[in-house]
């Protein structure tokens, strides 16, 4: 009867994690949104949903995708269910890629590794969907939205997967240790500690992505 009541205690907590994660990724959405180029918005609700899947699994990181673009979608969206799907695709692709690996190897070189393969695939992935999608959505033929794959689309995706990527490595251990001294989380969640070298290489490259990501984006918006 302990175990079960344990056990019941820790999914409330998870449930409430996640809840919060969910509401917390759609108040970055609504203020956190940044035109990059074309039609395109560069906005972090990825690293929230990653870090879900960081801390309670993959499925965990699906389910808030799936949430907060149901929300964004009956909100505050002008693609309704083109924008939905889309949204699903790319935060699963690159949140759920990163979350597997980091499932099975839970440390600092998972991390990066998860959300380096989850950059890729999102990449990939939002390229074929986008060929198939996009043109519903801007009623162009399918070989203009062709023309726009490589030097639009693939850049803005490799752009965003990197800079989530980057931000999510800056604040994940800070969210762990945060919610473990809280109580709402056991300490095993945080992986095997990695050496103070490691981190720091990790923090000046998280650094230098962000600044790099953020001048391409000015760039593209021709402020620089």
């Amino acid at each position: 009867m302990a175990y079960n009541s344990n056990s019941r205690r820790s999914k409330t907590k998870m449930l409430a994690i996640l809840g919060v994660l969910c509401a917390l990724a759609y108040v970055v959405l609504l203020f956190v949104r940044i035109p990059a180029v074309m039609f395109l918005k560069y906005e972090p609700k990825d690293v929230i949903i990653t870090i879900a899947g960081f801390l309670f699994g993959p499925l965990a990181s699906i389910a808030v995708s799936i949430v907060v673009s149901l929300i964004e979608m009956v909100t505050i969206s002008d693609t309704q269910i083109i924008g939905f799907v889309m949204n699903v695709l790319s935060s699963v692709s690159f949140a759920g890629t990163a979350a597997v690996i980091y499932k099975h190897k839970r440390t600092l070189g998972g991390a990066v590794a998860g959300l380096a393969v989850g950059t890729i695939a999102m990449v990939i992935i939002m390229l074929l969907w986008n060929y198939l999608i996009t043109p519903l959505y801007m009623h162009v033929p399918r070989s203009d939205v062709a023309g726009m794959l490589f030097p639009v689309f693939l850049p803005f995706n490799l752009v965003k997967g990197l800079l989530n990527a980057a931000i999510t490595l800056l604040i994940y251990k800070p969210v762990v240790r945060g919610l473990t001294r809280a109580h709402l989380i056991e300490s095993n969640h945080s992986g095997t500690r990695p050496s103070k070298g490691s981190v720091v290489a990790v923090i000046l490259v998280s650094l230098f992505i962000i600044a790099t990501g953020t001048l391409v984006i000015l760039a593209w918006q021709g402020i620089i």
